[in-house]
């Protein structure tokens, strides 16, 4: 990653300037990805050329979230304790500037590490995606997230598992 940084949003980030192709992910980012920082609803991470700390070439968010335990596989179950809601990190939006091909899996493991770390601090059994389309899906089943047997497009994969990554 030495040719990127990743860090949180700031005003020095062009946030207009990105494009990943979807509009509502490009809206979200120029108009309240700010908002939701402010008002604690999301932290907003950024990838930037090192050459370049303004261009925004990929950013995600995470929030704290928590699933059901019943709504988890029975083989997950069995290795969690037995309280109703299991806490966990979810990676709201990941998204890349389409004139930065290939960087997904470069802002999904910058996601993980800081899920990993943030789990020292605050507990946290499980990382959680929203998929927004088959795409998307497919991208997080090929890292091992696994679909939430009652949520299709949600996914999940344990924070043991990220740990060890």
């Amino acid at each position: 990653m030495t040719e990127y940084v990743c860090e949180a949003l700031s005003r020095k980030h062009d946030r207009k300037q990105f494009d990943c192709g979807v509009e509502e992910l490009n809206s979200y980012l120029a108009r309240s990805a700010s908002q939701d920082v402010k008002r604690k609803v999301a932290a907003v991470f950024v990838l930037c050329p090192q050459n370049d700390s303004g261009r925004i070439a990929g950013f995600y968010t995470l929030c704290s979230t928590s699933i059901e335990l019943m709504g988890l596989p029975k083989d997950v179950q069995k290795r969690l304790p037995r309280y109703p809601q299991v806490p966990g990190v979810l990676i709201g939006r990941l998204a890349r500037d389409i004139d930065f091909p290939g960087l997904g899996t470069l802002l999904l493991a910058d996601a993980l590490s800081r899920c990993v770390e943030a789990s020292k601090q605050i507990a946290a059994s499980v990382i959680v995606v929203d998929a927004k389309d088959d795409a998307a899906r497919q991208f997080h089943e090929k890292f091992g997230f696994q679909i939430l047997p009652r949520l299709p497009s949600r996914l999940f994969f344990s924070m043991a598992t990220a740990e060890k990554l």
